[in-house]
């Protein structure tokens, strides 16, 4: 269903009218278990792709992507920022549920944090891994870098990457943010191995090619079994001058990490194609928050980190040929935290019932049933361990008072409180019921004594090079 507040702009009718040429579709009744795979892009803004309305970003295998599947313009991470919403992705869980609104003493985890998701937590890896499927982590972790809290202790079979962001290194700009903090060296694991250092800039060029062959690797050699794919791309992270020459046609280095993802996106279709896989695997193409520096959110409000719809509201794109209706777009509410439920249902696995499980089963809005509504009664928006806002249905409330609709107001502008007494008293009784819901239902954080990072401070020799990150005077 599409909602009457989705963005629609020229790019999105010419997505839908590419559709309308192609053989129509009908969702399957009943498809085979299908392949599986989360394509989630880092700190990509809303509107930073064609399909999305970017007049500037080029990606022409996404517009591609929206036009052979459907587009949820009302889709949101459970965090605004990279650490908790992927603990949000992994458990279908608020982050505040399972301890991780934030690290140990900043809103992310840092390299040698000594806090973690929780290993007793049973991720989507797990739930998937349980039905049979094989289970592949290409990317950016970012839930812990000590022994025991890697992707291949949390359910995924195979892993490449890196362990958290790709500014928490060395070699900043000095007017880089992230300049002011002593970073140990990157390291580049494979299950729990170091096998390769992001040294330079150069080194950080490679990355998505990288993590996009492994990928593709994973994938030719599951072809004959069912298979779960988690590529949590790297880019469009910070530092942004790190790409390729070929993807990078003006002095804009977002428009150039944007182009190469896109450019990933076809790898991992053009792949499932080739190997006969293409209609029956599942790509959900998505970003873990808004955008950040230079990205663009419109007509959003706000940007990462923040509990505006900027922050929070995501691209995402997903793509079924033997269930999903082409060209299409669904306007109900529907969040990262959706995913656990709905792929444990497609691929028969198990969703804990010994603990809350926020998400709920999407399906019928993937498959565009006609009836189909959005499985929340509420969405909630925090900053770090911080409830900021509420939404229900339309409306969307403020800790700090302001009511916004946003089937008129999409970018929250107008502040409505005033003229909605009785709305405003039944957003503010939700915030207090779920405060109290997470207080009663909420699961520990994983914490390991003795932290030490992966890899030492460059230059200095012994124990003292490992320290944790945040142990370090600034």
């Amino acid at each position: 269903m599409t909602s009457k507040f989705s963005p629609l702009r020229l790019s999105l009718l010419f997505v839908l009218l590419t559709a309308a040429t192609a053989p129509a579709q009908s969702p399957a009744a009943s498809a085979s278990r299908p392949n599986l795979v989360i394509i989630n892009i880092d700190d990509l803004g809303y509107a930073d792709i064609g399909p999305f309305g970017s007049k500037k970003n080029k990606t022409p295998r996404l517009d591609r992507m929206a036009a052979e599947g459907r587009m949820f313009t009302s889709f949101y991470s459970a965090a605004p920022l990279c650490s908790p919403s992927r603990a949000a992705l992994m458990t279908g869980s608020y982050p505040r549920r399972v301890g991780l609104g934030r690290g140990s003493s900043h809103g992310v985890l840092f390299p040698g944090d000594d806090h973690a998701l929780n290993p007793k937590e049973i991720t989507i890896a797990e739930v998937l891994r349980g039905a049979g499927y094989t289970t592949g982590c290409f990317g950016k972790w970012h839930l812990g870098d000590q022994k025991g809290f890697l992707p291949t202790d949390q359910g995924f079979d195979h892993y490449y990457g890196i362990p958290y962001s790709n500014d928490m290194w060395p070699y900043n700009d000095p007017a880089s943010p992230a300049a002011k903090w002593k970073w140990p060296r990157l390291p580049i694991l494979r299950g729990t191995e170091v096998v390769g250092e992001i040294k330079n800039m150069e080194d950080q060029a490679q990355i998505c090619r990288q993590l996009t062959e492994e990928s593709v690797a994973f994938i030719r050699a599951n072809r004959t079994k069912p298979f779960f794919l988690y590529l949590p791309h790297v880019f469009v992270h910070l530092p942004r001058p790190a790409v390729r020459k070929e993807f990078q046609p003006s002095p804009d280095p977002l428009e150039g990490q944007v182009r190469e993802v896109d450019w990933s996106v076809g790898q991992i279709l053009d792949c499932l194609k080739a190997e006969g896989l293409d209609k029956n695997t599942l790509v959900i193409f998505t970003s873990d928050n808004g955008g950040g520096r230079e990205s663009e959110n419109g007509p959003l409000r706000g940007s990462k980190g923040t509990p505006f719809e900027g922050g929070q509201r995501v691209p995402m794109i997903a793509r079924w040929p033997a269930a999903i209706p082409a060209g299409t777009v669904c306007g109900e509410l529907a969040t990262h935290m959706d995913l656990l439920p709905t792929f444990a249902a497609l691929g028969h696995g198990k969703v804990p019932t010994d603990r809350v499980i926020d998400g709920r089963d999407i399906g019928p809005l993937l498959t565009g049933r006609t009836d189909a509504r959005t499985p929340h009664q509420e969405f909630f928006y925090h900053q770090e361990n911080n409830l900021r806002a509420v939404r229900a249905g339309e409306w969307k409330f403020f800790k700090t008072g302001e009511l916004y609709h946003l089937g008129d107001d999409i970018g929250e502008t107008k502040n409505v409180a005033g003229a909605n007494p009785s709305v405003v008293s039944d957003l503010q009784a939700r915030m207090t019921r779920f405060e109290a819901d997470l207080a009663a239902k909420s699961r520990p954080i994983g914490i390991t004594p003795n932290p030490k990072t992966i890899l030492p401070q460059p230059g200095i020799d012994g124990p003292e090079g490992f320290r944790p990150t945040l142990h370090l005077p600034r």
